[in-house]
C-alpha cells in the first residue's frame, strides 16, 4: 500500500500520517523545499525510517504541484492520494485562498490522474455549505447558500466542485467541522478561531453575576471536532470499500452550545 499526501506537515495532516504509519506501505509527502527541515523533525518524532516517509518537492501553485519529474517513477504505485494542503485561515486574502484552495486542488487532481492513483481523497469543510439554513446533509452540495459571502466559503465550495466535476480518479470528500486540539493530549496547532471565542465567553461570564443569562450567541450551536477524531475517521473511511463518489461529514452529531 502506497500513499501520496499533500499538507502532511499541517495540523490534520500530521495526525493522519501517524494513523497511516500504523499500516504498511510507503508514504510520499509533498513538501516545499523550504519545509524539508520541518518534515525531518516530524519524521524523527514519528520514528519513521526514510523508506516509510519519502519527501516529494513541490508547490500548490505549480502545474501538477511541481511534481512532473516524479510522475514516471510513481505512476501506478499510489493507492491513496490524500489532498489536505489548503489555506484554513479565514482571515487570508481572497486571491491567496483561491490559488491554494481552488487551483491547488485542480493541480492535485491533475497529478493524481497522471500518477494513475487508485483513489483521491480531498479534505473539504462544512464551510462548503456556505450560509445554508437548516440541516445540510452529506448528499447535498449544489444546495449550498451564500457561498460568496466570504472567500473561505466560496473557495471551499469551488474546490470541492473541482473534485466532483473534474476528477477522473474515484474520489471521496471529507467535511470536518471546526477542528480543535487532540482530545487526549490537548495538542493544537495554533491559538485562533474558537479558542479566542472561548476566552471571550469566559471573560464575559467572569464579569457578570452567575444569575445573568447568556446573551445572543452563547446559546448557539458550535460544531467542534478534535483533530484525532478527524484523522481517525478519514483513515477508517478511506480504507473501506464501496464508498466512492460520496462526501462524509466529520462532525459532532450532538454539537455543544457556545455557552
Amino acid at each position: 500500500m502506497s500513499y501520496f499526501v499533500t499538507g502532511a506537515t499541517g495540523f490534520i495532516g500530521r495526525n493522519l500520517i501517524e494513523r497511516l504509519l500504523e499500516r504498511e506501505g510507503t508514504i510520499y509527502v509533498l513538501v516545499r523545499e523550504g519545509s524539508r527541515g520541518r518534515l525531518e523533525e516530524l519524521r524523527s518524532r514519528w520514528g519513521a525510517d526514510e523508506d516509510r516517509i519519502v519527501p516529494v518537492i513541490g508547490d500548490l501553485s505549480q502545474e501538477k504541484l511541481g511534481c512532473q519529474d516524479r510522475i514516471a517513477e510513481l505512476k501506478g504505485k499510489i493507492d491513496h492520494f490524500f489532498h489536505l494542503a489548503a489555506i484554513y485561515d479565514m482571515t487570508a486574502d481572497a486571491e491567496s485562498q483561491r490559488v491554494a484552495n481552488v487551483e491547488g486542488t485542480r493541480e492535485a487532481v491533475s497529478l493524481a490522474e497522471a500518477l494513475e492513483a487508485k483513489r483521491f481523497h480531498m479534505v473539504s469543510s462544512i464551510a462548503a455549505a456556505g450560509l445554508y439554513e437548516g440541516t445540510f446533509t452529506e448528499d447535498m452540495f449544489e444546495e449550498a447558500q451564500k457561498v460568496d459571502n466570504h472567500p473561505y466559503f466560496q473557495t471551499k465550495h469551488e474546490s470541492e466542485a473541482v473534485v466532483r466535476d473534474e476528477c477522473d480518479v474515484p474520489w471521496r470528500v471529507y467535511r470536518p467541522g471546526i477542528v480543535v486540539g487532540n482530545s487526549e493530549t490537548g495538542e493544537m496547532d495554533k491559538v485562533d478561531g474558537p479558542y479566542y471565542f472561548f476566552k471571550l465567553l469566559q471573560r464575559a461570564r467572569n464579569v457578570l453575576p452567575p444569575w445573568v443569562p447568556g446573551i445572543g450567541i452563547e446559546g448557539k450551536k458550535i460544531n467542534l471536532v478534535p483533530v484525532d477524531f478527524v484523522a481517525a475517521a478519514m483513515d477508517h473511511i478511506a480504507h473501506l470499500d464501496g464508498l466512492d463518489g460520496q462526501a462524509f461529514h466529520l462532525t459532532d452529531p450532538n454539537p455543544l452550545s457556545a455557552g
